[in-house]
């Protein structure tokens, strides 16, 4: 995960309130206001009294010519480092990205922290935010952490649904309550994930759990934030997902709990162009797809030629990250 770090130097308690509840992964305060954070929040501090101490953990260095860019990846090796580009520079940022190191930049609106995150498809390993204007704060933290991402869902035509016996699933219970629409990305493989419906839907058997999504089989992918996916017998409490609904809007879930339990699975294979694509659910009728519409979809009640909605990319991962290499999965 990017680190975003947000600093508020001279105090401002409106700020530090902002960066909380925006989900900020670290403050970078005045020394002395470590403790006025605590009161307000659990997050760490960077500061002379605070969790990370400057000059000690992390490092501050100006970019001012390419010799600098050098004691930046020796300086690395102590913590993360603050690379301040007083013009704003791209290039020493791509050559210090291409060399591994561990580069946070300030930035002062979303369109900088973009930009920063953009570079080389990797982006710099953080960003520390420096604003004055909490709504500008409040924004860059909303896009940051899942708010305004998309994705591309596009329909896929089902082709079979066929029992394939006892497997182990995964159900990840979310600390968000989902609305009609809006589920998890899950498949088989990382190129093509089927978005799949959280129970929100009230039937005469369960009651509604809208902060579920019985996901799939253990070995399923998942989108999380980053651009990156994970496997879902690798989730756990406080981890971060994406809710993902029909048009592609993502938002930033967090993980309350997972269940894996073992249960009968269903194959689905559905086609997008001459590209075959699975998902293996658990064969239940509250288990859901999503329809073109939004509308979901029992999987119990799949017949082929029916359209579900599935999230489409080429080239493969490794370890969760996108990369372009030739890769066939089945």
């Amino acid at each position: 995960m990017k680190a975003i770090w947000v600093k508020v130097d001279p105090w401002n308690k409106d700020l530090v309130t902002t960066a909380l509840e925006g989900g900020a992964d670290a403050l970078m305060v005045p020394e002395g206001y470590t403790d006025k954070v605590k009161e307000l929040g659990r997050i760490t501090t960077i500061a002379a009294d605070g969790d990370m101490v400057p000059g000690k953990d992390l490092t501050t260095i100006a970019i001012t010519s390419q010799d600098d860019e050098d004691a930046i990846v020796q300086a690395q090796a102590m913590g993360p480092v603050i690379v301040d580009t007083p013009d704003w520079s791209i290039i020493p940022l791509e050559n210090l990205i291409a060399k591994g190191a561990r580069v946070v930049t300030p930035v002062k609106n979303l369109e900088e922290a973009k930009t920063a995150f953009g570079i080389l498809e990797h982006g710099v390993w953080g960003v520390l935010i420096d604003t004055a204007d909490s709504g500008e704060l409040k924004r860059t933290l909303s896009f940051l952490k899942g708010e305004g991402v998309a994705v591309a869902v596009t329909p896929v035509e089902i082709v079979e649904v066929k029992a394939v016996g006892m497997g182990d699933r995964v159900c990840v219970d979310t600390c968000t309550d989902m609305q009609p629409g809006e589920g998890m990305l899950v498949g088989n493989s990382s190129a093509a994930m089927f978005l799949v419906h959280a129970e929100s839907i009230e039937n005469p058997y369960v009651a509604a759990r809208p902060f579920r999504v019985n996901a799939g089989a253990v070995h399923a992918y998942t989108k999380v934030p980053g651009n990156k996916t994970r496997y879902l017998a690798e989730l756990s409490a406080g981890d971060e997902i994406l809710i993902t609904d029909y048009k592609g809007k993502c938002t930033l879930g967090v993980v309350g709990r997972v269940k894996i339990e073992k249960r009968p699975l269903l194959l689905i294979t559905a086609k997008a162009g001459d590209q075959k694509i699975t998902t293996i659910c658990q064969n239940a009728e509250t288990i859901r797809l999503v329809a073109t519409d939004g509308k979901p979809l029992s999987v119990v009640a799949l017949k082929p030629g029916d359209k579900v909605l599935a999230s489409l990319e080429e080239g493969g991962r490794h370890f969760g990250h996108k990369i372009k290499e030739t890769i066939t999965e089945k």
